[in-house]
This record gives structure tokens, C-alpha cells and sequence, in this order.
């Protein structure tokens, strides 16, 4: 049974044990493959070893290189640390007169070319060096609000230059010698405009030329930032001061053509000198033609601005035997003539105040009347200032007439002068012919 039972299992199994044996063993193409890929990994190892080698030795010899020396810094930074402090500073002489337009001249608040003065920031003193000075412009931002000092790269970065396509920014004498610590500067005139950046504003800088110096630095210089107009609109530049014959809109806060402009104009007030006679003999007036349309804080800044106006020492009289009212261009008191003496009010009797405060309400009622005083010296003149009170009629050269401003001012309008048909009677006030008011005489 078991003979024939092993004879069935051969029979029934298909793949005889040798068979078996022989798929299972690996071939020899096989064995010698692997036998070649083997050689050929151990080949590239043999290869990149000494490439391996030099790229680790260079890293350990960077690593200890950098233990025992530190890296250098940049040379900006090292310029920056090592930039020798000075005690020298350049600076502007005087601030810049605004507004400032393109193709006009840059001047200084008194109407004088600029100067760049050297001092010494210990003493307060000039010091007498002879520089080489450089005039740019910067942008309006430099420095930052917190920055009270700065280092050259970052002046230098602050420079800005003209629009592409676009003249030098800034032409004119740009470049000036510095001798015994001053520098007077030529024409300096903008080409552009500053609307352009992003803080609309420039500012005028001076630094010592480059490359023209050698030693410790001295600061540089920086005016207030400062907007640059188009020259088109210089014609409606406001005039400081102001002189009598200029058109009232030269005034701040009244434009030209404007709402303001109009309603003076309608009431017979043109120029400077008329808004000032108005101011003196009834401001009460003069406020009503401007109307609710203008604040109250708009109404000082002219005010104030008209008082800067440069009289002049033209003097008229109204005359009433023996008496006669001295007054200047803009209708204020300055004396009073009694017979061929003249006389301050702080000289006068009550009883004469009294006869003279009528006399002056006379005179405002009659001053297309007033005769030119030609020959008369007076020192008791009375000049406007932009710090004396705002809204007040009648200014005075003593302190009966300031107290008594009021009520001259409300008498005045009180007896209907101002009800009389002709709106232009102050346009010949105290004038000799009506063309003396535009000539400014």
C-alpha cells in the first residue's frame, strides 16, 4: 500500500524535486551581474572619497577660523561707527521766506540771498575754516520725528533728485567756498514742483562737497521742510508785508475773485489801504461786509495780516478854526494842531478831549476832505503791530483815545454816515487825486 501510494504521488506531481532544485538555485547570469554592480558602487565610493575628504576639511578649518577670529563687518557699518565725531556744524542763516515757487528766486525772511554759516556747536562761535559747500535738496520727511541726529550715508540718502526726463532739480549756484566760517549764496532757483513725492515737501541741505575735505565731520545743515508751488500760481501770491496799494485779496484768508473779495469790492474796499481805514473808523462795518462766512479765527489772521502794512509818514488835516486833526494814511489820530502848535492827546485838557472827540467824527464824516500835510514833522506816530488787539476801532497814540475807541466807532456809525449814496468816498480819503491810491504813492 504505501509502495503504491508513493508511485500515485509521483505520478500526480508534475514537477520532479530536481526540477524544483534547479528553479529555485540563482543563476549564473545572475550571480555574475550582481558581482558587477557590487564592484561598481565599490568603485564610486573609491572615487568620491577624496572629494568627500577636501569638502570636510574645508568646513573644519572654516568653523575653527571663524572661533578664533570673528567676522568682519561690513565696511558701511564700520565707516559709520568709527565716523569721527565734530563739534563743527553747517547751518542756514536765516529761515527761507514762503511761499516758495518754481523759477523765483529763493530768498531768506528778509529778502536777502541765502548764507550757510560753519560754527562751533561749544563756543556758538563761526570758526574760519575755508570749506568747499555743497547745496541739495532733500525730502521733506528727513529726518524722522525722532531723529535729532544723523550719519552721512543716511543725509546722503535722503537727497533727492529731478523727476526722469525733467531739468536739475535745483539750478543756480549750488555749489560755494565757505571762508571765515560764511558763505553767501547766488540765485537759487526750483524746476519743479514738490507735489510729486510723497511728502510733498522739500528741504534745502548743506554738506561739505564730497571728496574736496579730510578730518572729522561736520554736520550738516537742513532748513524747515517747505512746499514748492508751480510759478501759475505766484499771481496769487500774498504780498508780506503788504503795502497800501496792493489789492485787498493780498490779504490771507480773502482769495482772489473770491466770496470775501467781492463783498469788499461791492462795498467800495479794493486795496490794502482801504480795509485798514475801515479797520480804524468803523470795524463793526468792516466785519458785517465780510459776513458769517468768515470765522472768527479767519478774520484775525487778516486783521493781523494787514497790520504788518507799512503806513508810511504821509500826515492830512481837517481843519475847523483854530483846530485841526492830524491823522495818517489810514485815518488814525497821530495830533492835534491848536493854532500852529502841535500837540499829543495825553496834552490835551479834559474839557479840549471832549471838543476834539467831536472834531474826530467830523473828520471821519469829511475825510474826502482832508488836506495833505506837506512839511509837518510829528513824532507822535502810531504804527500798526501784529500783536495789537484784534477788532478795535480807533488806535490811538494815548490812553484817552484807546479808551474812548468804542464809542467813537459806534457814534460814528450811529450818525448814518454810512447811509450816504457814494460807496466810494473812501477811495479819495485823504488823497490828493484818486490815482495816488494804485500808485501807493
Amino acid at each position: 500500500m504505501a509502495v503504491r501510494r508513493l508511485r500515485e504521488e509521483a505520478e500526480s506531481d508534475p514537477d520532479p524535486p530536481v526540477t524544483r532544485r534547479l528553479r529555485t538555485a540563482p543563476s549564473l547570469a545572475s550571480v555574475i551581474r550582481e558581482a558587477v554592480m557590487a564592484k561598481s558602487i565599490q568603485n564610486v565610493c573609491f572615487a568620491l572619497e577624496p572629494l568627500l575628504r577636501r569638502v570636510v576639511h574645508e568646513e573644519v578649518e572654516r568653523g575653527l577660523v571663524h572661533l578664533v577670529h570673528p567676522p568682519l563687518r561690513s565696511p558701511q557699518i564700520c565707516i559709520e561707527e568709527v565716523e569721527p565725531s565734530s563739534c563743527l556744524q553747517l547751518a542756514f542763516a536765516q529761515p527761507l521766506a514762503r511761499p516758495i515757487f518754481t523759477g523765483s528766486r529763493i530768498e531768506d525772511t528778509e529778502s536777502n540771498a541765502l548764507q550757510i554759516l560753519l560754527t562751533d556747536t561749544r563756543t556758538g562761535e563761526r570758526s574760519p575754516r575755508m570749506l568747499k559747500i555743497e547745496i541739495v535738496v532733500l525730502d521733506g520727511d528727513f529726518p524722522s520725528r525722532d531723529q535729532e541726529h544723523w550719519t552721512s550715508n543716511e543725509f546722503d540718502s535722503g537727497i533727492v533728485k529731478e523727476r526722469e526726463g525733467k531739468r536739475p532739480l535745483l539750478i543756480g549756484e549750488r555749489t560755494v567756498t565757505l571762508r571765515d566760517g560764511m558763505a553767501p549764496i547766488g540765485e537759487l532757483v526750483f524746476t519743479d514742483n514738490s507735489s510729486w513725492i510723497r511728502s510733498r515737501k522739500f528741504r534745502l541741505g548743506a554738506r561739505v562737497f564730497p571728496g574736496s575735505y579730510e578730518g572729522p565731520r561736520i554736520k550738516e545743515a537742513l532748513t524747515e521742510s517747505f512746499t514748492v508751488k508751480d510759478h501759475r500760481g505766484e499771481s496769487y501770491k500774498k504780498h508780506y508785508p503788504p503795502s497800501l496799494g496792493d489789492e485787498v485779496w493780498r490779504l490771507e484768508k480773502i482769495g482772489k475773485n473770491g466770496a470775501f473779495d467781492r463783498r469788499l469790492a461791492d462795498a467800495g474796499i479794493r486795496t490794502v489801504q482801504e480795509f485798514l481805514k475801515q479797520l480804524v473808523i468803523n470795524p463793526s462795518r468792516l466785519r458785517t461786509i465780510l459776513g458769517p462766512g468768515m470765522s472768527e479765527r479767519q478774520w484775525e489772521r487778516s486783521v493781523k495780516h494787514a497790520k504788518t502794512c507799512t503806513i508810511g509818514e504821509e500826515r492830512y488835516l481837517y481843519c475847523r478854526q483854530p483846530y485841526a486833526v492830524i491823522m495818517n494814511p489810514i485815518c488814525e489820530v497821530v495830533g492835534i494842531m491848536i493854532d500852529d502848535d502841535i500837540m499829543t492827546l495825553q496834552q490835551l485838557s479834559q474839557h479840549q478831549m471832549e471838543d476834539f472827540k467831536q472834531l474826530i467824527l467830523e473828520a471821519y464824516e469829511h475825510c474826502n476832505q482832508l488836506q495833505k500835510a506837506d512839511g509837518i514833522s510829528f513824532s507822535a506816530t502810531v504804527s500798526l503791530q501784529p500783536n495789537d488787539p484784534m477788532n478795535t476801532g480807533l488806535i490811538g497814540s494815548s490812553t484817552w483815545y484807546s479808551n474812548h475807541q468804542e464809542s467813537l466807532s459806534s457814534e460814528y456809525q450811529n450818525g448814518g454816515i454810512f447811509e450816504l449814496e457814494s460807496t466810494n468816498w473812501i477811495q479819495t480819503a485823504m488823497l490828493d487825486t484818486p490815482d495816488q491810491l494804485h500808485e501807493g504813492y
